[in-house]
């Protein structure tokens, strides 16, 4: 478990904005859409596609306190899942959020 958490935490500091994702989700399909529409760079790990996904669910529910994806940390930040950050973009933090974080082109 400690090595699932190692692994969650990596890429969350090493990655401006990261989601934590499964490739069927519809609510992740929304989120990764909305960043795109923003044209944000993220990085999207896909669980669904990895043989330790459910390890790092896992992990994500111990350091984020939410199991469901998608899971989205900005700045290393925790968002939370896609109405949270359809909330955001709604009040125009997610925009600030992410200049703040690097995540978006000037």
């Amino acid at each position: 478990m400690a090595q699932h958490k190692q692994i969650v935490e990596s890429y969350i500091k090493e990655n401006k904005v990261v989601v934590f994702s499964k490739t069927y989700c519809p609510y992740c399909k929304s989120t990764k859409q909305t960043l795109d529409d923003l044209g944000a760079k993220y990085l999207a790990v896909e669980l669904d596609k990895r043989d330790d996904g459910s390890e790092l669910q896992a992990a994500l529910q111990e350091i984020s306190n939410q199991r469901t994806v998608p899971n989205t940390f900005i700045g290393q930040k925790h968002i939370g899942g896609n109405s949270d950050l359809q909330a955001l973009l709604k009040s125009g933090e997610l925009q600030t959020l992410l200049k703040n974080a690097g995540a978006l082109e000037a």
